[in-house]
């Protein structure tokens, strides 16, 4: 019988009563529920306290050297500056050093550029009608031509054959040589001029290296090595042909197939741009700051997120009373005893700069860190040594004391286990309360429901007896 049945016969509000009091068996079961709530409150804040200190971690772990190179190398950055960027522009990056250096650019790398007749060639203009009606195969070769020394060399690995059928139009051929040539070693396009179409083939890459030989299709044919043939490399024609960079470093002769020229000067790369008249200054100079501070700030803003994070997740405000999830946690305590305690890491050795606060990093009242940039400064240009050294030792620390805390194995990661062991414990006491609420009411309903019963048949009694007594003589004179 349900709880809306009840008192149905009697009038009484057995309802109300058996609400009353499983509210009161309940009472076990709410309180269990609220500390399944809280221990949930609490993964998830450690879950938000293991977020922070990962990525102080990671901030700390940009201090570590790679395997093989030292602290100083490691923010050891240079760069490459060319006087007149109109000429050329630099990068440099590992193996750069410090230097100047007398740059001409002698020329500039060019790609090898080829063009069929126009109208005003009579000739060529009918050969490139004739082969087009005919059809066949053309044969394009990619190939060295070292600079004013013949002979060709062919590269038959870049060689493409492009079939081409009878009655082809120009614009068909040019379809077809860039469907063969989808990796991009050559291309082809049409220029619609005023005296007519011309088909303009191009190698992909500049340089001498990368000159275009023709031949198989009537009216299609180009030999580089005597710059003969119905197609034309020549400037007036449209054409082009190839060409190395040529540049002159302190004096030194140099060649590259490309502009971007790498292979000359040890970690520095220059980007061609034109050919100088009088030489320009190149200047490789070496920067031991920018790099360094920019991992300091970066492991002091790190530092104070992670700060932050714990002094939230911690607080006590006595005036409203509240507090942050983990407040007065043990694990949290030793996270931030932990934290603190790493900023005390020494370099060792013999630099005067042995923590932290030697170089400018001093822990606040509020427990950030606060970076003096003019210390930091003096202290890289005093002792650079001494002071990589010292945030190496520092990366290392924190790195490793962390991974004791967030790690598999870490304390943090300990903590969350044992909540959520103590959740499924929870559960399972739900459960058995749960089905023993269910017992304890289904009892109650019996007992109310007998109880209903009761009071209906002594209701129906009564009404019974009242009215025999008012059926006796003499009652209604009484």
């Amino acid at each position: 019988m349900a709880i809306s049945s009840l008192g149905a016969g009697s009038g009484l509000d057995l309802n109300s009563i058996l609400s009353s009091l499983m509210q009161v068996e309940q009472q076990p079961l709410l309180a269990l529920q609220s500390k399944e709530a809280s221990y949930q409150s609490r993964i998830s804040a450690i879950g938000t306290l293991k977020s922070a200190l990962s990525s102080l971690q990671t901030a700390a772990g940009g201090f570590i050297p790679t395997t093989g190179q030292s602290a100083s190398a490691k923010y050891a950055t240079f760069k490459a500056t060319v006087a007149d960027t109109a000429i050329a522009t630099g990068t440099a990056s590992t193996g750069a050093v410090a230097g100047n250096y007398t740059l001409e650019v002698i020329a500039l790398a060019a790609g090898h550029r080829l063009t069929s007749p126009d109208s005003t060639n009579i000739a060529g203009k009918a050969a490139v009608t004739a082969g087009l009606a005919a059809g066949g195969t053309l044969k394009i070769e990619l190939g060295t031509l070292p600079g004013t020394t013949p002979p060709y060399t062919p590269d038959a690995t870049r060689e493409l054959n492009v079939t081409v059928a009878a009655g082809s139009t120009l614009a068909q051929l040019r379809d077809a040589i860039n469907a063969a040539a989808t990796d991009g070693r050559v291309s082809a396009t049409i220029v619609k001029g005023t005296n007519g179409e011309q088909l303009v083939l191009s190698a992909g890459k500049t340089g001498l290296s990368n000159v275009m030989r023709l031949s198989g299709l009537g009216g299609f044919d180009f030999n580089p090595a005597t710059t003969t043939g119905n197609l034309s490399q020549a400037t007036v024609n449209g054409g082009q042909a190839a060409a190395d960079a040529s540049l002159k470093l302190n004096g030194i002769l140099a060649s590259s197939s490309t502009n971007t020229v790498s292979d000359v000067l040890d970690g520095v790369t220059l980007n061609l741009l034109k050919t100088t008249s009088t030489a320009t200054t190149l200047s490789v100079t070496r920067d031991t700051t920018t790099s360094l501070t920019a991992a300091i700030n970066t492991f002091v803003k790190a530092y104070n997120d992670a700060a932050k994070s714990m002094k939230d997740l911690g607080y006590y405000d006595a005036t409203t009373k509240k507090a942050g999830t983990l407040q007065g946690d043990a694990a949290l305590r030793g996270a931030q005893s932990q934290v603190r305690n790493l900023l005390q890491t020494q370099a060792g050795g013999t630099s005067v700069y042995q923590t932290l606060s030697n170089i400018g990093i001093a822990l606040q009242s509020d427990g950030s860190l606060k970076l003096d940039s003019t210390k930091l400064t003096a202290a890289i240009e005093a002792d650079y040594a001494g002071v990589t050294t010292l945030v190496s030792k520092v990366g290392t620390a924190f790195k490793d004391g962390i991974e004791n805390l967030v790690g598999t194995a870490g304390t943090l990661t300990a903590a969350t286990d044992s909540t959520n062991r103590m959740i499924k414990d929870i559960g399972k006491r739900q459960t058995v309360l749960a089905q023993h609420l269910t017992q304890i009411e289904a009892r109650y309903r019996k007992q109310f429901s007998a109880l209903d019963s009761l009071v209906t048949s002594m209701n129906k009694t009564s009404s019974y007896l009242t009215q025999q007594l008012a059926n006796l003589p003499g009652a209604s004179s009484n």
